[in-house]
């Protein structure tokens, strides 16, 4: 095996360093360069020039990452320093981030596609507010491994008491953060004690060297080889008997045969072959460019997404995030248009609220209605079409996203995609009812909670062996969506799935039996169907519901109580003169004799969905066609558990 073949093999890590300004993040750096012999002579010389500049008689090994003049004339890491190295073991890339607060985004820009965070603790300071900052911010960015060094060690006597004290007061205060992996080193970066070579001083430490373990920390188990995600940067037509997507796997692994789906469009089809450079491969993994080709001819550009047919990320629109705003010059506006880049997809996108500020340095938040340089903060997010996405906690590529200032073209924020809670449900609730109806909850309402059982969603999942849905059926009377739904029971039922149907009529012959059709009896209907399809969406099941709602803002409500990905939107489409032929409950005939009023469509608005996951429309098409195709939709979002 040649040392080529060896050099190839190995993984590479990328991790970032923070700490308080001077606990000495660019003289660690320097010092594990210049130890591990990665400095070149010429470097060196460089090095000992710009010392003496600075009046330093011995090397100051700080300005290797330190690059920026202003860096060097402060003394202070200001801008975000890249290095790369490699050893026997490992190839490595560095980030070495500010430590100051004013400079939170350049270390989240840093830190964003680390694997590990190595956090710098002056032993003669302790821990100071800086130092759990930068704990907590590696927390929300997802980072799994964590190291703390404790550096200085030299200026308190090589203490082991000092060293224990720090530990134990930073091992209680990370109880509170997302981080399953750290370890505490005491080093000396000026002398090098366990930088990479074990410190002959502090004979009572015996773990690992910090180089050491950044050599053998296991990272490989932290990267999502699951969930398979291919965004199409572009498409490769080198002549007409070749049709090939060009991308990067961003995670999970595929291989030709296996059989995909392409979003939006959710066509189906399976891999022909894999292309890496100019030869054929038989499997493509995380974080390899790839040009794939199908067998099929599937319509796909720039901005779609291939993905597993039993493993389909989230579709939606609208979704909650945590947010570090950037922009020095104007702060976030929530009536700002944004454009929102998300792997290879870009669209238009406004941040409707800002939730609450996230203090960065205690965890406590804060009401805001903006955020200004620096702050992050928890906000919804509406972009003007669905996004492919998974949380950031379980996927860090398609969890991601910026925000650009369409006229400067300036990057004003970085963001992560998170789960909607209960709590903001349970808000989401009370602000709508207070808006649109103009009526307060109960007071007795304050004093209720939420009562979770012992049963937990995963349990019923995996014992119906799938996912639950809510499928909402959408369309004026007689345009089919009862007959749609119905067949869609029966064949759902067939196959062993637990599902269920709500039928609009059916509710109002008990629980909204005190309910008329007047517009916010119309509201209070819907809410009401949309709270109960929850509970059942809750107890596991596939939910069907089949309602007019003939309002957009009704059906969104409902929508947003539903995690993203697990509201379909189905509209049934027909034409006005077709429903009045098929009549199928006598209402048009019924309008036209004057019996009833305010019939949706012919006195009575209906507000067509802009962007629902599926349209079918009946007038042309079989309503047996549209089950099969809406059948398929639910398949996929649901998944199988070995069924």
């Amino acid at each position: 095996m040649s040392d080529r073949t060896v050099v190839r093999r190995r993984d590479l890590l990328r991790f970032t360093t923070a700490g308080s300004v001077d606990d000495g993040k660019s003289t660690l750096i320097g010092r594990m360069l210049f130890d591990s012999k990665q400095i070149f002579q010429d470097q060196l010389d460089q090095l000992e020039r710009s010392s003496r500049l600075i009046g330093e008689e011995e090397v100051n090994l700080a300005l290797l990452t330190d690059g920026l003049r202003a860096e060097r004339e402060q003394g202070i890491t200001i801008d975000v320093a890249y290095r790369y190295f490699s050893t026997a073991r490992r190839k490595f890339i560095i980030a070495d981030t500010p430590g100051h607060e004013q400079y939170t985004r350049n270390m989240v820009t840093g830190a964003s596609t680390a694997d590990l965070a190595v956090v710098l603790i002056d032993a003669r300071n302790g821990v100071l507010p800086q130092s759990r900052r930068h704990g907590i911010i590696a927390s929300l960015l997802g980072i799994p491994h964590m190291v703390v060094c404790v550096n200085k060690m030299d200026l308190v006597g090589y203490s082991q008491n000092r060293f224990e004290e720090i530990v134990s007061e930073y091992t209680a205060f990370a109880e509170k953060l997302n981080v399953h992996d750290i370890e505490f080193i005491p080093v000396s970066a000026l002398h090098g004690d366990n930088v990479v070579d074990r410190s002959e001083t502090m004979t009572w430490y015996t773990g690992s060297t910090l180089l050491h373990f950044l050599e053998t920390v296991t990272v490989s188990a932290d990267r999502n080889l699951v969930d398979f995600r291919f965004p199409v940067q572009y498409v490769i037509r080198p002549h007409q008997d070749f049709r090939g997507f060009a991308g990067q796997v961003v995670s999970g692994s595929i291989k030709p045969g296996e059989e995909v789906v392409v979003l939006p469009t959710h066509q189906r089809s399976r891999i022909r072959a894999l292309h890496r450079y100019t030869e054929e491969c038989s499997e493509a993994v995380e974080g390899e460019s790839i040009v794939l080709t199908l067998e099929d001819e599937v319509d796909v550009s720039r901005g779609d997404m291939i993905v597993r047919r039993h493993n389909i990320p989230e579709v939606a629109g609208e979704f909650e995030a945590t947010l570090c705003w950037m922009d020095e010059i104007n702060d976030l506006d929530s009536t700002t248009s944004y454009i929102i880049q998300h792997t290879t997809q870009r669209a238009q996108a406004f941040v409707d609220k800002v939730l609450y500020e996230l203090d960065v340095n205690t965890l406590h938040r804060r009401e805001t209605h903006t955020l200004r340089l620096n702050e992050i903060g928890r906000v919804k997010v509406t972009a003007s079409r669905p996004l492919f996405h998974d949380p950031y906690e379980r996927n860090r590529a398609t969890g991601a996203f910026i925000l650009i200032d369409p006229n400067s073209n300036r990057t004003v924020a970085a963001g992560m995609i998170r789960h909607s809670s209960r709590e903001t449900l349970e808000e989401l609730k009370r602000e709508r009812r207070e808006e649109s109806r103009d009526r307060s909850e109960p007071a007795a309402a304050r004093n209720i909670q939420w009562d979770p059982g012992l049963v937990a969603p995963l349990d019923r999942m995996k014992r119906n062996r799938h996912k639950p849905v809510c499928v909402w059926f959408t369309g004026i009377s007689g345009s089919g969506k009862s007959t749609i739904a119905k067949e869609l029971e029966k064949t759902l039922f067939d196959k062993g799935y637990s599902v269920v149907r709500l039928d609009g009529d059916n509710l109002r012959h008990g629980l909204n039996a005190d309910l008329g059709f007047s517009r916010e009896d119309r509201r209070e209907n819907i809410y009401r169907a949309g709270f109960l399809a929850r509970l059942l969406y809750d107890y596991g099941h596939i939910v069907l519901c089949t309602f007019v709602s003939p309002y957009a803002d009704d059906r969104m409500y409902v929508r947003r109580l539903f995690p993203a990905g697990a509201f379909l939107e189905v509209y049934v489409k027909c034409d006005l003169a077709e429903a009045q032929r098929r009549d199928p409950k006598g209402l048009y005939a019924k309008a036209r004799d004057g019996e009833i009023k305010g019939l949706t469509g012919l006195d009575a608005p209906f507000e067509e969905p802009d962007s629902p996951e599926t349209l079918a429309d009946t007038t042309s098409t079989d309503v047996s066609e549209v089950s099969r195709r809406v059948l398929s939709l639910v398949l996929e979002r649901v998944g199988e558990w070995e069924r």
